[in-house]
């Protein structure tokens, strides 16, 4: 699949892997964008938020976390980073848990994905998530608003220039 693959920045303000991710020109919305910066400046992440209800706040969180990023780092019951994200950026101080998890095969261009559901306490919040094969983790974290097949088929790699400086 040509989008799990490792990119050489030429710059070392982004990441140097591909950012699966919905383009902003395919779905309606207001998109922000966020790098997770390591101390020596490598990218340990990047973090996508869209707005899809015209200013009322995010609906959806995208993260795209390599091997190695504190982010995924997380206790068994412990809700993913993205869910923490969303939750925050509506500016819910409740506490998410992850209640547990099971994987259905998803379909996207062609290919078999392995995708896990994380049952979460809020039962407002859906999130799922799956390895690429460059080690990087996608988490997508919605709210009140189902994670349907037809979603992964809107996924596909950014271009890199938005993550530059």
């Amino acid at each position: 699949m040509s989008f799990l693959r490792r990119r050489n920045a030429a710059s070392p303000a982004g990441p140097d892997f591909d950012v699966l991710a919905m383009d902003p020109g395919d779905w309606p919305g207001v998109l922000g964008a966020g790098l997770l910066p390591a101390p020596d400046g490598s990218c340990q992440g990047v973090v996508l938020r869209y707005d899809l209800f015209g200013g009322r706040g995010p609906a959806m969180i995208i993260g795209n976390l390599p091997e190695g990023s504190p982010a995924r780092e997380r206790a068994d019951d412990e809700a993913p980073f993205e869910v923490h994200q969303l939750m925050s950026a509506l500016e819910m101080n409740e506490e998410v848990t992850c209640t547990g998890t099971e994987e259905v095969p998803v379909m996207h261009d062609g290919n078999l994905l392995i995708v896990r559901r994380v049952l979460c306490s809020e039962g407002r919040v859906a999130c799922v998530q799956f390895d690429r094969s460059d080690g990087v983790l996608v988490t997508i974290a919605s709210w009140e608003r189902p994670i349907t097949d037809e979603l992964y088929q809107l996924l596909k790699p950014l271009p890199a220039e938005m993550f530059q400086r």
